[in-house]
């Protein structure tokens, strides 16, 4: 729990201001939507949700706390505007800056027109009230506009926080029926209460009823309260003006703090000190390659420094790793992870020019993932002084047999290698991987079990196999030239896993699991059964548990509890 929270709230006092705020007003938002979408059913039931909202909101401390957090979400996000070095963002971060922008433009309007016409002039702010007030004119459309505006923005906010979680991914399928439903909801309950209202508004005599009940304002009342609105939108924009001058202040002292770069083969740009090269590059829409996002764990934003590398800090300890991993010459930098202070010129060792029409696929995707490595014992002895049709033949039997175990977990094989194949399993997390990789090493087991069966009944030799299933960080991409990729995986676990599927030849074992796998899918084993492997080109052992056929593993494996007893 610890770790989950953590990750929810980590960052300074300001984003877990902006993250507390924000969620405060969005359970407002959402049972203010239930509130208006029970007018669906009746009048009463609205009222009566009403006047337990208000009992919370307009107590004293949940008045200071919900205006405090509207004051406060506001305030930092004009904030953070004001702050920014480049207005370039993604495209979900853009479109709830501009939704954010746009809610105080109604919102205003709203409180004036409800709490603040409560509070001076004792106007009752029923429902009632507040869409007599809207309809028929186009403020309804406005207020409805508002009602969608605040909803989009919010969940987009929810989206962004909690999909730092594990299980926010497997929900989120769900969810999205409750966030198109809500507004909807909401939008029948207005327009079925507005009907009816209106229609009784109508009636002269009901219209006196409803007047005296909600106070209804003068007209000196509401041109009163038409100036507090213009002020407060006044002072909304002004706010803005403050923001816009306060960003072209600080990009102005940044030109004048700046530090020029020159790309070899082109362009020349003037970019702030502070910023990495990467940012650099993206803040002008330089095209500049980086598969992992700028995160130091690849070097494919990689430039040679040919002018201006002395004035470069030397590479921290995760630059040097990246750089040494690809014998990287001494002129050889990461983008990501250098801050030119001074005039430099570079060379990108990987431009994206030509890659443009690719997938996004084809940029790789980083995934902790379980991988089987499959091998057939003794082919080459087995085939020898057979055709080739029946060799192929032999093989296409054998995958039809044992490919389904791997496909009905949620496996695909990634490549088949012969007599052998490397399968990958792309489950949402890392625990439903490793489950449904070691699921399917038992039932390729028992696959295999009735394929020998039919040839020994043939009077055929049975056939024996070597798996390595492994549990590691993969990258997934699409790898060749462009318009003939193919969707393949890339990592040190693809080497442990057929390093493992090696080690079983020499222990005689149906499977060697690494222990990371276990762990992962929750399977407790004794201590005393796990054997440590120094495996050729893993620079450390790894510890892994051997099955002599893992068709004995203990079936609670595919259930809720997970025991293996060697």
């Amino acid at each position: 729990m610890a770790v989950l929270d953590n990750a929810l709230w980590r960052g300074g006092w300001e984003t877990r201001l902006r993250i507390g705020s924000g969620l405060i007003l969005f359970a407002y938002a959402f049972f203010h939507f239930i509130n208006i979408g029970l007018g669906l059913f009746h009048t009463d039931f609205l009222h009566g949700m009403q006047d337990t909202r208000t009992t919370v909101t307009r107590h004293g401390i949940g008045t200071v706390i919900l205006y405090a957090a509207l004051l406060t979400h506001a305030g930092l996000a004009l904030l953070s505007l004001a702050r920014r070095r480049t207005l370039r963002m993604p495209f979900s971060v853009a479109l709830q800056a501009v939704l954010g922008l746009l809610i105080p433009l109604q919102l205003i309007s709203h409180i004036v027109h409800t709490r603040y016409a409560n509070e001076i002039y004792n106007i009752n702010d029923e429902m009632g009230y507040i869409i007599i007030l809207m309809w028929p004119n186009d403020a309804i459309w406005k207020q409805s506009l508002l009602l969608f505006v605040v909803w989009i923005h919010g969940c987009i906010g929810l989206h962004m926080w909690l999909r730092l979680t594990s299980w926010w991914r497997q929900i989120v399928p769900y969810l999205i029926g409750v966030a198109v439903f809500i507004p909807a909801f909401a939008m029948a309950g207005l327009l079925t209460e507005g009907r009816r209202i209106w229609a009784d508004f109508a009636i002269e005599e009901l219209r006196s009823q409803y007047i005296e009940h909600y106070n209804w304002p003068t007209s000196e009342q509401f041109q009163a309260m038409n100036v507090v609105r213009e002020n407060a939108l006044t002072t909304f924009w002004a706010s803005l003006v403050l923001v816009g001058l306060i960003y072209l202040g600080r990009k102005l002292w940044r030109r004048r703090h700046s530090v020029r770069v020159r790309y070899v083969n082109g362009p020349d740009t003037v970019a702030e000190k502070g910023m990495t090269l990467l940012e650099m590059s993206q803040a002008r829409g330089i095209p500049h390659t980086a598969l992992c996002g700028g995160k130091g764990r690849c070097t494919t934003c990689r430039v040679i420094v040919e002018d201006g590398a002395d004035q470069l800090p030397p590479p921290s300890d995760v630059e040097a790793r990246s750089l040494a991993a690809v014998g990287a010459s001494p002129q050889t930098r990461l983008a990501c992870q250098i801050r030119p202070t001074e005039p430099v010129t570079v060379f990108r060792v990987f431009r994206p020019d030509g890659g443009l029409n690719r997938a996004h696929a084809s940029q790789g995707q980083e995934r902790q993932l379980a991988v089987l490595f499959l091998d057939m014992r003794g082919f080459t002895a087995r085939t020898t002084g057979q055709l080739p049709y029946d060799i192929v033949f032999l093989l296409n039997r054998f995958f039809d047999a044992i490919v389904p175990a791997i496909t009905d977990e949620g496996g695909v094989v990634d490549k088949y290698m012969g007599d052998g194949l490397l399968a990958v399993f792309e489950k949402p997390d890392a625990a439903s991987s490793a489950r449904a990789g070691l699921n399917a090493a038992i039932d390729i087991s028992h696959a295999l079990d009735r394929f020998n069966q039919q040839l020994e009944a043939e009077g055929s030799p049975r056939i024996r196999i070597g798996m390595g299933l492994h549990l590691g960080d993969l990258v997934l991409g699409e790898i060749g030239a462009a318009g003939h990729a193919a969707r393949t995986i890339i990592g040190d676990a693809v080497n442990v896993a057929s390093r493992l599927e090696s080690e079983t030849k020499a222990l005689g074992v149906e499977l060697l699991v690494s222990d990371e796998l276990l762990q992962a899918a929750d399977v407790t084993v004794r201590t005393e059964d796990i054997r440590l492997f120094q495996l050729r080109g893993v620079t450390r052992p790894v510890p892994a548990l051997p099955v002599t056929r893992a068709a004995d593993l203990d079936p609670s494996v595919h259930g809720e509890e997970h025991i293996y007893s060697g």
